[in-house]
């Protein structure tokens, strides 16, 4: 369903007064924040689906098929971390997450990427705001951690540089062809990190560009 105008209006009006509350954040204030979402990975590629061209009665010929998957295609589901200066932890999710499970996922790989990025003192910590993250249990959770948290508006997914970055790890995945949903992963782990440095910098320098656009979101 097509967002209304008015919708599209609302959300705009987040983004611009996201874009006012820290228009005069200096930039190295967004290098020190830890950027974080989850993203779906298909394996064969969107809906696992591909066109052939063909002649008549050569579908069945083995140039005109593509190779059925081991165990099934499907998906994983990522949760993964980054900041200006590389790529953090990237885990796989393999069952429905809940409150519970994200404050785990957390414990266990939040500060641990946030050592191996070296981050700067008073570092912050970016997540959306879906339920699973806005729960009394997990804002109490981060309060006793004493991570702080960069307020987030609402509906403004495109402004994540991470969207970026797990694009670029879709293209890199794709080329490798994985073979089957193990291979998946051990390749996503592997693309993940081997992404530059200079990639993560330069979507995190792209959001002050887009906060001095007055939030609307420009072209990487």
């Amino acid at each position: 369903m097509k967002n209304s105008p008015r919708l599209l209006f609302l959300l705009h009006q987040t983004l611009l007064k996201f874009a006012k509350e820290h228009l005069d954040d200096p930039e190295e204030d967004w290098e020190n924040v830890i950027w974080s979402d989850e993203t779906k990975i298909e394996h064969f590629g969107k809906h696992s689906t591909r066109r052939v061209w063909r002649t008549k009665n050569a579908e069945l010929h083995p140039k005109n098929t593509i190779p059925t998957v081991k165990h099934g295609g499907g998906n994983i589901i990522l949760w993964g971390y980054f900041s200006a200066k590389g790529t953090g932890r990237l885990i796989r999710v393999k069952e429905r997450m809940n409150g519970a499970m994200y404050r785990e996922i957390l414990s266990e790989n939040l500060l641990p990427s946030a050592r191996a990025l070296k981050m700067k003192r008073g570092w912050v910590f970016q997540h959306d705001n879906d339920p699973k993250h806005t729960t009394r249990a997990t804002k109490e959770w981060l309060h006793k951690k004493h991570f702080k948290v960069l307020e987030w508006p609402s509906q403004s997914p495109d402004l994540n540089p991470i969207e970026h970055l797990w694009r670029e790890l879709k293209v890199c995945v794709a080329q490798q062809q994985p073979q089957n949903i193990t291979a998946l992963e051990e390749i996503c782990m592997e693309e993940w990190a081997k992404i530059p440095a200079t990639v993560c910098e330069n979507l995190v320098k792209h959001l002050t560009y887009v906060i001095a656009n007055n939030g609307y979101i420009t072209k990487y």
